[in-house]
């Protein structure tokens, strides 16, 4: 179970941060053509799979979510911040956005063709990210596809390393690690994308996508 106090302290956090997110991130994506080309590749492995719903778990103020939207994706939006998601509301009034916990989503079961989870997993502690990667797996139909973005660990012998985070503790996390974690919680890696940090970064880490899929029905789930 994930703590709820834990919780609670990033998403207040995250509450007092809203304007100055949107601020500095709505057109993150202008700047970043392989963000823009795996995003893209996730949208057309969901709608090859025949489409459907997708959700942006963690999807802060929301300019993401819209970039998929525009990608032809059906897309709603998930934050535990409320303030994250009434600006997200009010700046993408057509799109949906829901508060919730990437712990305990109000999702049923098997229903999403797409999950994205870009950088939402950083503030969970280590032996609290099996529940999450669970719950990504209990919503995704069979088939279904999930892109997960996080920085990477620079130190083979620690799969997770903690790092100065101006809104709450974060992690970084070895992507080997991650896609193991993945294939035990029943996501198969389908591709990943390492980015080399660049100069106008703002952190100098390299940053990676994991691309995955949920096995059809019937399929093993790995247990390694």
């Amino acid at each position: 179970m994930i703590e709820h106090d834990a919780l609670s302290a990033t998403s207040e956090a995250y509450d007092a941060a809203a304007p100055l997110y949107m601020q500095l991130f709505r057109d993150e994506l202008r700047e970043r053509p392989l963000d823009r080309a795996f995003l893209g590749a996730f949208a057309e492995a969901v709608s090859a799979g025949g489409g459907g719903q997708v959700a942006d778990l963690g999807c802060g103020p929301g300019h993401i979510t819209a970039h998929l939207d525009e990608l032809g994706l059906t897309v709603f939006g998930v934050d535990a911040s409320p303030a994250m998601i009434e600006t997200a509301r009010q700046t993408y009034p057509g799109l949906r956005f829901d508060v919730g916990s990437m712990a305990a989503l109000d999702i049923a079961d098997g229903v999403l063709a797409g999950v994205l989870s870009r950088w939402s997993i950083i503030h969970t502690p280590p032996r609290e990210l099996p529940v999450i990667l669970g719950e990504f797996h209990r919503v995704l139909a069979p088939g279904g596809h999930i892109l997960i973005g996080f920085s990477a660990s620079d130190d083979p012998s620690h799969p997770t390393q903690v790092f100065d985070h101006a809104v709450a503790p974060a992690y970084r996390w070895s992507p080997d690690h991650l896609a193991a974690m993945l294939r035990t919680a029943g996501l198969a890696e389908v591709a990943r994308m390492v980015r080399e940090p660049q100069p106008t970064d703002r952190r100098q880490f390299k940053e990676i996508h994991l691309l995955a899929r949920k096995p059809e029905a019937g399929t093993a789930r790995s247990t390694a």
